[in-house]
């Protein structure tokens, strides 16, 4: 069974996509971009946006009982290569060994043309403990 994973604001909604699917013990979560609290691109430049895109891939993860160190994979798309070690200095501050699976991949745009960044991955959910 499908179950719909929401935070608070849902940026989401009018575009009629889910933050994230939950389906037995896995969490599917859509790109997260470095967007704020309102949908708009943060300002800063590509690191600043890599903080926010992963902040806002934490809360989903949260919100579908999951963690930075329950992800298996990610995918992450930049609009220009040249932010590769932003990518891994990112990578390092928010995961930790065993490291998620991985794609990284340089793509033309992203829905915003002042997006540099943008993270999907998918977790596991861990059993609730009682």
């Amino acid at each position: 069974m499908l179950e719909r994973v929401m935070t608070n604001p849902d940026n989401y909604e009018p575009y009629l996509l889910s933050q994230g699917i939950k389906f037995g013990n896995l969490l599917f979560v859509s790109g997260q971009a470095g967007a704020d609290d309102d949908g708009r691109i943060v300002g800063g430049g590509f690191r600043a946006q890599g903080e926010r895109a992963f902040a806002n891939l934490q809360r989903v993860l949260e919100a579908g009982g999951s963690s930075f160190r329950d992800v298996i994979k990610v995918t992450i798309f930049v609009t220009d290569m040249s932010h590769f070690e932003d990518v891994i200095a990112l990578r390092r501050k928010f995961f930790s060994a065993p490291y998620p699976a991985d794609t990284i991949a340089e793509i033309k745009a992203l829905y915003d043309s002042e997006a540099m960044i943008e993270i999907e991955a998918i977790a596991a959910v861990r059993p609730r403990s009682v």
